[in-house]
């Protein structure tokens, strides 16, 4: 699976034009700073039929009728928000791995410790 994160103000800079129905898009959309913009990036996966899985502030009606599927966080400060929301991103990692049958505790080309000649 390639993933890669990209800030709410470059969406429409590349990525949009991979958006289509068999591309799934998480996006991290606390009721914080930015919360408009990253509604609006929202609207345009929606309108190329992209499938949205969104972290969301708890409570955060408009992205949860706009997404596919929702994972609440509990609300806290910008500073946090972060810090929070990377369990459920890797949580949903793991399970992914684990249904395409990766070895998630000896990944491949992983060494434990690296020589320097």
């Amino acid at each position: 699976i390639h993933a890669e994160g990209y800030p709410a103000a470059e969406m429409k800079h590349g990525p949009i034009a991979l958006i289509d129905e068999n591309m799934p898009v998480i996006v991290i959309a606390p009721q914080q700073n930015h919360y408009d913009k990253v509604v609006s990036n929202i609207q345009e996966i929606k309108a190329r039929s992209g499938k949205i899985i969104a972290l969301v502030s708890k409570g955060d009606e408009q992205v949860k009728n706009l997404a596919d599927h929702i994972i609440e966080m509990p609300n806290s400060t910008e500073a946090l928000t972060s810090i929070i929301a990377t369990i459920p991103l890797q949580l949903l990692s793991y399970h992914v791995a684990v249904l395409r049958g990766t070895n998630v505790d000896q990944p491949r080309n992983l060494a434990k410790s690296v020589t320097v000649e």
